[in-house]
Formats: structure tokens, sequence, C-alpha cells
């Protein structure tokens, strides 16, 4: 196998590795209720995705104290 004729330095090692680095996440709000949610994705609040209900979304009991 072939080896390195010389020893990479740190700094070179960290500018290999630039684009490992982690990426923003994009977040798009929900055209129904709001909420901000990422690209994509149903809607976990109203169940809605692209103007459509897709899925029916259990409203939690709000407990009083």
């Amino acid at each position: 196998m072939a080896n390195p004729k010389k020893q990479k330095t740190h700094s070179a090692n960290r500018k290999g590795r630039s684009h490992l680095a982690l990426k923003k996440v994009t977040l798009n709000k929900c055209p129904k209720c709001g909420q901000a949610l990422r690209p994509h994705i149903a809607c976990p609040i109203c169940g809605h995705y692209k103007g459509v209900e897709v899925r029916k979304v259990k409203i939690k009991a709000v407990k009083k104290k």
C-alpha cells in the first residue's frame, strides 16, 4: 500500500473535513396553523399537507390545576 511521504498537519486534516459539518435545518410555516415544520412533512399539530388533511390528529386534553 502507498504511504504518505509526510504527515498531514492538523489544519490540513480539519480543512479536509470541512464538508462534513452539520447544515442548518430549514423550516417552513404550516399554511393551516402557522406551526414551524420541516419541508415535505405533514404537520404534526393539524395533520395537513399541501392544504389537504392527510391524517386525523387527536386533541390532547388540558389538565386543570
